[in-house]
């Protein structure tokens, strides 16, 4: 894939002068009226104010979504996870949508924030704080999803660097400005910068851990340096760039290609210092593409259920499921044929452990309206079997109606390959599993599922390579994971040179087994039991703990639970052992692992013997 960005032969570029921006908050009245929905061509726009704002808002996402496909025309901007945004009027409407999350802000109140998800996508911006650089955060969060569905990783400095550099994109009319300076710029000044080393291999959220001042810095070091490559003629105003990022989908070492491309780290350091100590940054400036007009937006009122069924969607993806069962069931009331709703009274009964009823739901959903994959999919993994071939048939078909309607949500594509290994068709699941790899790029399970199959296919050193390749790259489970998957894999066929290890807190001991039951009924603990050589192990939670789990667990990082769904899953717990010998110890970490299916048994070929017998 090309990922290179390049505007220089296409828009004049201007100098620009930083501008501090400062929003001020201003009080109004949100009513309880029913919500305008605005299509755009690639967005879906909700407001409880005019529909002449929400098309400004579909505007102004249209024109960033148009600076990606002009300057990487071989980007993929579609992603499986839809974007939904809503526009409301003021500071009350915002504290309305989202009571919960309102609440934990300090200080100055946003203008907008941006909720990610692996099913759905949120984007909350306030209407009438829309001036220049006010929803830098939103367009920031934006730009890593674009990133994310289309590079399998990128260093945090290029990911934080390139989302700030583009999130501050300025729209005016028809006129866009792509890389006006970042406030972050100003922390720049009067300070020793991060040496380019360290701000090119740390995770600054555990190398400066605690230190939000740090933090602050190596995001706007990020951002300058991007800028620096972005926009100088030493470094071909982008193209060096672009031949960094294909290295790294290359599965380059960061750090090499990193002088090849740009040069010595010293030299490099240099001229970057220098160009932020000038403290004049380039801008490129766009037109706006005409065929995007905000008159061709199509515009329609919702019902009042339908408001509150796509109030409760936000609050309950937002984590506010209180708040999300009475909007749901009001919704209901109002109107009980309405299929979205019954889905999001599934997710509610889901994350809950109520399996029965969310089956219940999900399926009136599908009834009601066959475009809603989401219940579609939840139906089908809860109800499907793959014991005998007839049930694997149909589990197939109806994983693939999934598919049909909603060609890029790469869970489905997952579970397909899953079931291909399952039946013995392991070239089948190696191609479907790489085209999940190519729609969810950024997860690392879905890299170790095809390592996985390529081990079934005997091609040991394409496997060591994905192993190697998570291993390098991840931390935590995934990384763990890998290592697992890595010492499978005869040494013959591993490269010599690597070194692949598990990460292991210091003075902890891991046991494997197989996760029997967690105690969730004591708020703020969690105590697990673990079957090991047919030995239950109880271990008890004290202080900070990690929970990681397999990519390719079915419904996915957004209703994951650790209370419910996950008894019988294979477990590796990372502890410390008590003082005492009333239980196992301290768990530290809980490691979930997705359980393949074993290979089919092959029976063997009949000899002329026993032909004849």
């Amino acid at each position: 894939m090309t990922l290179g960005f390049s505007l220089r032969s296409k828009f004049p570029v201007v100098a620009f002068v930083f501008i501090a921006v400062v929003i001020l908050v201003m009080p109004s009245f949100a009513d309880e009226k029913p919500l305008t929905e605005v299509r755009s061509p690639n967005f879906r726009v909700l407001t409880n104010g005019s529909d002449h704002d929400a098309r400004r808002i579909a505007l102004e996402f249209e024109q960033m979504r148009a600076v990606f496909a002009v300057g990487f025309p071989h980007m993929r901007l579609t992603t499986g996870s839809p974007l939904l945004i809503f526009a409301v009027q003021d500071e009350n409407g915002m504290k309305a949508l989202a009571p919960g999350r309102w609440k934990n802000f300090k200080g100055p109140k946003p203008a907008g924030y941006f909720q990610h998800g692996w099913e759905k996508q949120f984007a909350v911006v306030r209407v009438d704080q829309d001036r220049p650089g006010a929803y830098n955060v939103v367009y920031h969060e934006y730009v890593h999803t674009l990133l994310h569905s289309n590079s399998r990783w990128l260093p945090a400095w290029l990911d934080e660097g390139l989302a700030e550099y583009f999130g501050n994109t300025r729209f005016e009319g028809n006129k866009i400005s792509v890389g006006v300076p970042s406030q972050r710029a100003f922390l720049l000044r009067n300070r020793q910068f991060i040496p380019l080393e360290t701000l090119l291999t740390v995770n600054p959220w555990t190398y400066y851990r605690g230190k939000e001042d740090e933090i602050s810095a190596f995001y706007a070091e990020s951002w300058a340096l991007v800028h620096y490559l972005m926009s100088t003629a030493d470094m071909e105003r982008g193209a060096k760039l672009g031949k960094f990022l294909n290295q790294l989908e290359n599965s380059q070492q960061q750090l090499k290609a990193f002088r090849e491309e740009f040069g010595d780290l010293k030299d490099v350091q240099k001229k970057l210092e220098n160009y932020i100590n000038a403290f004049s940054f380039l801008t490129y400036v766009v037109q706006s593409p005409g065929s995007i007009q905000e008159k061709d937006f199509s515009v329609r009122k919702l019902s009042k259920a339908e408001s509150d069924a796509e109030i409760a969607g936000y609050r309950l993806w937002e984590g506010d499921s209180g708040e999300a069962v009475d909007l749901v069931d009001q919704a209901l009331k109002e109107d009980p044929a309405l299929g979205f709703a019954h889905e999001e009274k599934g997710f509610i009964h889901f994350r809950r452990g109520e399996d029965e009823d969310a089956l219940r739901e999900f399926t009136r959903a599908c009834e009601l309206d066959k475009q809603l994959y989401l219940s579609q999919y939840f139906k089908t993994m809860m109800t499907g079997k793959r014991d005998t071939p007839e049930q694997r048939k149909v589990l197939n078909d109806d994983l693939l109606q999934t598919m049909q309607i909603n060609p890029r949500f790469a869970p489905a594509y997952v579970q397909v390959a899953i079931l291909r290994m399952a039946e013995g068709k392991n070239d089948s699941a190696l191609a479907i599993s790489r085209r999940a790899e190519e729609l969810e790029p950024n997860r690392p399970g879905y890299h170790l599922l095809s390592a996985e199959i390529l081990l079934r296919l005997k091609r040991e050193k394409e496997a060591a390579e994905f192993a190697r390749y998570v291993a390098d790259r991840w931390h935590g489970p995934d990384h763990n994971e890998a290592v697992a998957i890595w010492n499978r894999i005869p040494a013959a066929s591993r490269p010599a040179d690597a070194v692949v290890v598990e990460e292991v807190e210091e003075q902890s001991q891991a046991v494997e087994g197989t996760l029997h039951s967690i105690n969730c009924e004591e708020k703020g603990k969690r105590e697990i039991t673990l079957e090991h050589d047919d030995k239950l192990m109880v271990f008890e939670s004290k202080g900070r703990q990690m929970v990681g789990y397999s990519d390719t667990i079915w419904y996915g990082a957004d209703h994951f639970n650790l209370c419910h769904h996950i008894s019988g899953m294979h477990a590796i717990v990372r502890y410390r052992p008590p003082a005492g010998a009333e239980y196992a110890g301290d768990w530290l970490s809980l490691e979930l692992r997705d359980e393949l299916p074993p290979a089919p048994q092959v029976e063997p070929a009949k000899t002329a013997a026993d032909a004849k017998n």
